[in-house]
């Protein structure tokens, strides 16, 4: 699919959403559009793998005949369908059954069929309890298709499920059904529904750029950096993944055998279930990543608070886009915890470095981790200067990276990037201040491509630029308490030339004595004409 394609695919959904969701507010019309999108992906997805493994025996009907093909297969090889699935299992991992496909869904929304909200309901607990091998309860939790939002009575609920439904279908047939492009086109949705949501977007939704640069740093090798991208991550982990969309920007750096495991955590239910849609949409089988619903400041997967260091989780790359300066309830037990109790508690105005020390905890050796934070982190004083300080002098803290104001949905303030590592060479901190590379929207700023590539490759090359980039001792971070305030050691001001005061005031003797002659000539002429001097 070209990009010209592909931008008018993700129209044609937009369009659609627009026109379509009425009344509904966008989040809530969001649930619908998204959910409709991924049973379509994974439908296409296994009627093409049934129909290559059925190969001669996968039925062919005639034009007239609106029926899944799997439809019929099933019907007259009822005894073979166990093992067929079993098959499917192993190659796809997953399996539908064909009254639940988005062809049978459509054919019935076409007719509208009064049966359709119930079959769509039965549908989807049956992809959450039996289509994968391990379950996905609660995927479709969100989606209230008993909801008067659709209409009053249940008649009108169908009418318009069988509205939406059609218009869906109809309008994405012409496109390919590929798992790369109706995941883009499902990222594209997620967007443009953040761009409606304004503020509540930030908790589901990071920009693709800012998500790009995060991205291509942890994919680098972190002792040399120089010498370009590892080979394999074994795990990456978001512990505040949103939508999936940091994790899916890495996956794509690597490529689709370059990460082992990937693990994403999510306290929202409805981005919860985002997340896990977008990894499969993006072709994820489902042993290939894990998404756990919780919070991960009080740390309740069992995963990562397990005691045994043997067990521990390390990870490659850590990426993660928290909540900006969360408001949390600090205990005394959390004082205790593995995570802080080395360096301290966040104070419950600011979340920030909490978050910060968890997702670090799970750094490995050889890892890199880079955070989404707003610029408090780098000078509140308190026991977020404690943390700080201590982390600057254990050498985990790499980079710093200004991006500039209202670059997110979130926020108009600009945030910063902090790139950490357990084992670091360099001694000092390398300050990218790229506060004013950016180009400027009506709504949003953006950051264009050569401001991702510039930013990736300082940090790549460790380079110092006047006035943008600069290595800083940390001898000189010392004497200025530990404040990481970035315009301390690169600022984006320009020098205003030295005034020589002498020649100003020769120059301004000069010009007085010029008007003095002026006022005098003209006092004379006023004088020859009888006129009163001035």
């Amino acid at each position: 699919m070209t990009k010209e394609q592909f931008n008018q695919l993700g129209k044609t959904l937009w369009a659609i959403a627009d026109d379509l969701r009425g009344a509904m507010n966008a989040d809530d019309f969001r649930d619908y559009m998204l959910s409709f999108l991924f049973l379509r992906y994974l439908s296409d997805n296994y009627e093409a793998a049934a129909k290559k493994e059925l190969g001669t025996d996968y039925p062919k009907l005639d034009g007239e005949d609106r029926r899944a093909p799997l439809t019929v297969w099933y019907k007259n090889n009822a005894d073979d369908v166990p093992a067929l699935e079993k098959q499917m299992r192993r190659k796809v991992h997953y399996c539908i059954h064909p009254d639940y496909l988005w062809s049978s869904i459509y054919d019935r929304a076409r007719i509208q069929d009064a049966e359709l909200l119930q079959t769509l309901e039965r549908g989807f607990k049956y992809i959450e309890n039996q289509s994968f091998a391990s379950t996905f309860q609660g995927l479709f939790s969100e989606i209230n298709l008993n909801s008067e939002k659709l209409g009053r009575t249940p008649s009108d609920r169908n009418k318009k499920l069988c509205t939406i439904i059609t218009k869906i279908a109809e309008g994405i047939a012409q496109f390919s059904a590929e798992s790369d492009i109706l995941g883009d086109a499902y990222e594209y949705l997620i967007g443009q529904f953040a761009a409606g949501s304004g503020k509540k977007a930030g908790e589901f939704y990071t920009p693709q750029s800012v998500s790009t640069i995060l991205s291509r740093i942890v994919t680098l090798d972190s002792q040399e950096p120089a010498t370009g991208k590892k080979k394999k991550l074994n795990c990456v982990l978001d512990f505040a993944c949103g939508s999936g969309s940091l994790l899916l920007n890495v996956r794509n750096q690597m490529g689709p055998y370059g990460i082992g495991m990937i693990y994403g955590q999510e306290k929202n239910i409805t981005t919860y279930n985002l997340a896990r849609m977008n990894m499969l949409l993006h072709g994820m089988k489902d042993t290939e990543f894990e998404i756990h619903h919780g919070d991960s400041l009080i740390n309740d997967w069992d995963m990562l608070s397990e005691m045994n260091p043997a067990k521990k989780v390390k990870c490659d790359a850590i990426v993660a886009n928290p909540p900006f300066s969360y408001r949390w309830t600090p205990t005394e037990e959390l004082g205790e915890d593995f995570r802080f109790k080395s360096h301290g508690l966040a104070p419950k105005s600011a979340a920030d470095m909490a978050f910060l020390l968890h997702g670090f905890h799970f750094l490995g050796d050889e890892g890199t981790m880079a955070i989404i934070l707003p610029h408090g982190v780098l000078f509140r004083g308190g026991v977020e200067s404690r943390i700080r300080t201590k982390l600057l002098k254990d050498g985990h803290i790499d980079t710093v990276i200004g991006l500039p104001a209202n670059l997110f949905f979130s926020t108009g303030i600009p945030v910063c990037i902090l790139v950490l590592k357990k084992c670091k060479k360099p001694d000092d901190v390398l300050f990218i201040n790229a506060s004013e590379y950016f180009e400027k929207g009506k709504r949003q700023n953006a950051l264009r491509p050569e401001d991702i590539d510039k930013i990736v490759d300082t940090y790549q090359y460790r380079k110092e630029e006047e006035r943008y980039a600069r290595r800083v001792s940390l001898e000189e971070i010392k004497k200025n308490d530990y404040n990481l305030n970035i315009s301390r050691y690169v600022s984006t001001a320009e020098v205003e030339p030295e005034i020589d005061l002498a020649s100003v005031n020769a120059e301004l003797s000069d010009i007085e004595k010029r008007i003095a002659e002026a006022a005098e000539k003209h006092n004379r002429y006023l004088k020859e004409l009888g006129l009163q001097s001035v």
